[in-house]
């Protein structure tokens, strides 16, 4: 399978996951576009920009599967649940590469713990994640400033930053 039938797959896959509830929809979809967009800005590989893609398409999927087993959910209980929802999800698609399905995973489940962040794959999936929550949660310019400071990393990101808040 292509990588664009992959990623298009995967796509549909997380919209019809996510039926009805077009906030989380737009999230994944939003968190995919910029980080497609900082990964190819970095000049990397096609392996790792698809490997980013998957993850930030999926990266949200634990959502629903904490509120079904908990009732409620937040960041460790989507990174606890995610990871085995976002495999069916990659297989059903025919992601069959072991490798890449061991790290999106890894990914899933680390997204919203932003200490030891081990690889560009990871940045920047944090990074994609931030743009659109400092975004959908109305957070302030400081609040903006004091995440660029404290967790961006790559020059596309920073750059996307501080362009879409004019700092």
């Amino acid at each position: 399978m292509n990588n664009d039938s992959v990623i298009n797959t995967l796509l549909n896959s997380m919209i019809l996951y996510n039926e009805a509830d077009p906030l989380r929809i737009q999230h994944s979809v939003k968190v995919h576009s910029f980080a497609k967009l900082i990964a190819e800005n970095e000049k990397l590989s096609a392996e790792t920009v698809q490997l980013i893609e998957i993850a930030a398409i999926l990266h949200d999927v634990g959502i629903r599967a904490a509120e079904k087993k908990y009732g409620h959910q937040n960041g460790k209980l989507q990174e606890q649940e995610g990871p085995a929802v976002a495999e069916d999800l990659m297989r059903k698609a025919g992601v069959d590469d072991e490798e890449l399905i061991g790290r999106v995973k890894y990914l899933i489940g680390h997204h919203h713990t932003y200490t030891n962040i081990d690889g560009a794959d990871y940045q920047i999936l944090v990074e994609a994640d931030f743009l659109v929550n400092l975004f959908e949660d109305k957070e302030p310019v400081s609040a903006v400033k004091h995440v660029r400071d404290r967790i961006f990393k790559t020059a596309s990101g920073i750059k996307l930053i501080e362009t879409m808040y004019g700092i």
